[in-house]
Formats: structure tokens, C-alpha cells, sequence
């Protein structure tokens, strides 16, 4: 089973998962290293907390790793929310603390998170377009994280807009996001949350996992997002089969901020 590098406990403001139910459902599947990721989203006005507390996320998911160590590797890493007037903030943020791993995810366009309406409703006829070119312009001012997670994260919410999406349809937009993670030496992460949401390819897409190859790109990451037990690994040999049919032989898991290289 392919080591989960995207995985949500309490400490994000969105799940209610204790990290021992995470890890002992990955144990269940036979995986040999996971990496948990939790939210920290700064400087958003939300519902939900997304600051995340990390002298205490630190102290005990340590002590879980040690508990753990017989059983499995376990990895402590950050789901950072990229925005680009807290670049100062996450850089500090990943300089202060020894991270495994840092996942880096768009989630708030122009204030608003595309989970809600607002966001469409605001970007009726710009949606997608807006998201992708925050994107780009964040990633090429911040360089503090290994993996841009969930590139095309808004297609999970705009599909009950009725809005289309390809890669074809926007790959003048895409395109540019490949190029900077590819030039920086960063991965693309396959998420494949989305199957769990009842969509049938992962975020992204396979067409941009082609385009990537194609342009060069060879790191790649994968984690589920689970916020809960039940989707810990989801899909993941599925996604194994698309990444392997789109010419990627391996995956990357980090260990100090440094790849390792795995087979996929």
C-alpha cells in the first residue's frame, strides 16, 4: 500500500479525527509510512479555525511517532494555505518548526473559500479562471513548500454550479502553475479526496498529469486527505495505475524536507 502523505486530524479545524484513529486505519491497510498534514490556514475569516496549535501538534504527534515506531513511520507535516501578503509568515512558519513535509494549497481566492457559493457568486463568470491565476502568482512569490496540493481544487465545488472543466478548457492557465512547480524543483500532489466525494479522477485531473510529464515533470506526491478514517488511502490503487499509465514510475515521500523516491 502507497504511504498516505495527506491526512487531517483534530488539530485541523475541520475534522474531529484522533490521530491514533488515523494511524491504526493505516496500519489496517498495510501501509508502512504515512505523513500527517494538518491545516494551517492564517489570516482568513472563516467559520472554522484553520490556525493550527503547533507547540502542542508538535509535542504529541512526537510522542505518537515514538509509540508508533515499531508499526509504522510516521512523518509530521502542514497543509499551508498559500496567500501571497503572508508570504513572510509562512516562510518564518517553515524555518521555526523541523517539518517533515509541506504540502502547499490554495483555499481562499480574494478572501473567499470556493467551498461556498459566495465564491461563485462573486466569480459568476470567472470562477475557475480566477482560481488558477491566484495560483500561479502565489506559487511564484512562495517557495516554502514541497507539493502544491489539490491544483484544481475548485472543480470539487464547481460542478454544482454547473460550470465545465477540462484541462483543454484551460490549459492557458495551467499551463504556467506545471512550469514554476516544475522550474522550482516542487511536486504535484494527486489527491484523490475527490474520489471520495463521488468524482471519478482525482484533483488533478489526468490530462494535467500528462501535461505535466510531458512538460518535464517528474516529482509527484499522494496522500488522500482524509479528514476521517474512512477515506485514508482511498482510490489509491487506481491512482497508482493513472499516474503509472501517465509514464510516472515513482512517487516522493519526504523525510526532513527531502524526497525519497518510491515505486509506484
Amino acid at each position: 500500500m502507497y504511504a498516505d502523505c495527506h491526512l487531517h486530524t483534530r488539530f485541523s479545524g475541520d475534522s474531529d479525527t484522533p490521530p491514533t484513529e488515523q494511524i491504526e486505519k493505516a496500519i489496517s491497510l498495510g501501509m508502512k509510512r504515512i505523513c500527517i498534514t494538518d491545516h494551517d490556514d492564517h489570516d482568513v475569516v472563516s467559520d472554522i479555525d484553520f490556525n493550527l496549535d503547533f507547540p502542542v501538534y508538535f509535542k504529541e504527534l512526537s510522542e505518537l511517532r515514538e509509540k508508533y515506531k515499531d508499526r509504522i513511520e510516521i512523518s509530521i507535516g502542514v497543509e499551508m494555505g498559500l496567500q501571497s501578503h503572508i508570504s513572510g509568515y509562512l516562510e518564518e512558519l517553515s524555518e521555526k518548526y523541523p517539518f517533515d513535509y509541506i504540502i502547499g494549497s490554495v483555499h481562499f481566492v480574494d478572501g473567499l473559500d470556493p467551498y461556498y457559493d459566495e465564491y461563485f457568486d462573486t466569480h459568476r463568470d470567472n470562477a475557475y479562471e480566477r482560481f488558477f491565476e491566484v495560483t500561479h502568482n502565489r506559487i511564484k512569490k512562495i517557495s516554502c513548500f514541497d507539493s502544491l496540493g489539490h491544483l484544481d481544487y475548485i472543480v470539487r465545488y464547481g460542478q454544482k454550479h454547473g460550470l465545465s472543466y477540462s484541462y483543454g478548457e484551460f490549459a492557458d492557465y495551467i499551463d504556467p502553475i506545471l512550469k514554476v512547480l516544475i522550474e522550482k524543483g516542487k511536486a504535484l500532489e494527486c489527491n484523490t479526496g475527490a474520489l471520495a466525494r463521488g468524482m471519478t479522477e482525482p484533483n488533478p485531473c489526468r490530462e494535467i498529469f500528462r501535461r505535466y510529464k510531458e512538460l518535464g515533470g517528474e516529482l509527484i506526491t499522494l496522500g488522500s486527505d482524509a479528514h476521517s478514517p474512512e477515506s485514508v488511502g482511498i482510490a489509491f490503487a487506481s491512482a497508482g495505475e493513472m499516474l503509472l499509465d501517465c509514464g510516472f514510475k515513482y512517487y516522493a515521500v519526504y523525510r526532513e524536507r527531502k524526497a525519497e523516491l518510491l515505486k509506484l
